[in-house]
């Protein structure tokens, strides 16, 4: 096996272990043992645990940010919004042990590649979708990020649930989505308010 070759398939099986047990839980010696290789070995390609941890957590954020790049090439706003949450579960279906290992808590000190940053940066693609609705409508877009970021989350968020659940299939949990996300936007208000008044405004 060559270098190249050792390196790629010890990605692959950190990048298993770590979906099925999470960084704490997942160990050098034990990525050495199923690489049948010794410890020193792990050490020279990735230097330890967090750089391997690492290299696989940038490939899934890159396989990830890819998909929703395609997916928002273009289109009506609502068929936007298909497309990501689509593109979103299209890639749990895929690439379940890369989701799990992304939407697990990183390691301490590390903030890039973690599902917070990952969402925050699929957010700010999905932006221009909220600004120009609310310019159509006549709404103050200096809101439009704020909206973004809800609507992602709430994706990404069932996108979780159905990590596991598998039931609907990706295309109805996707309708349900858009429904909920678009019919929402229908019905937006110019300038909402809270109905209930606080304690100390009583």
């Amino acid at each position: 096996m060559t270098s190249a070759e050792r390196r790629e398939q010890l990605i692959e099986i950190a990048r298993r272990l770590f979906a099925e047990r999470g960084f704490e839980g997942a160990s050098i010696e034990e990525i050495a043992s199923r690489a049948e290789v010794s410890k020193p070995v792990v050490y020279e390609h990735f230097g330890g645990k967090e750089g391997l941890y690492a290299v696989v957590v940038d490939r899934e954020v890159r396989h990830l940010l890819d998909m929703m790049r395609e997916a928002l090439s273009g289109g009506h706003p609502r068929e936007l919004l298909e497309q990501a949450a689509l593109a979103l579960l299209d890639y749990i279906e895929t690439s379940s042990d890369g989701f799990r290992i992304l939407v697990r808590d990183s390691p301490i000190g590390s903030a890039s590649g973690s599902f917070i940053s990952i969402i925050s940066d699929v957010a700010s693609r999905v932006e221009h979708i909220m600004v120009a609705e609310f310019r159509r409508r006549g709404f103050d877009d200096r809101h439009a990020p704020m909206y973004a970021q809800m609507l992602v989350g709430m994706v990404g968020t069932t996108g979780q649930w159905w990590l596991d659940a598998r039931k609907p299939d990706k295309r109805e949990v996707a309708a349900h989505l858009v429904n909920l996300a678009w019919h929402g936007l229908s019905g937006l208000e110019s300038n909402p308010t809270l109905r209930t008044t606080a304690p100390d405004e009583a």
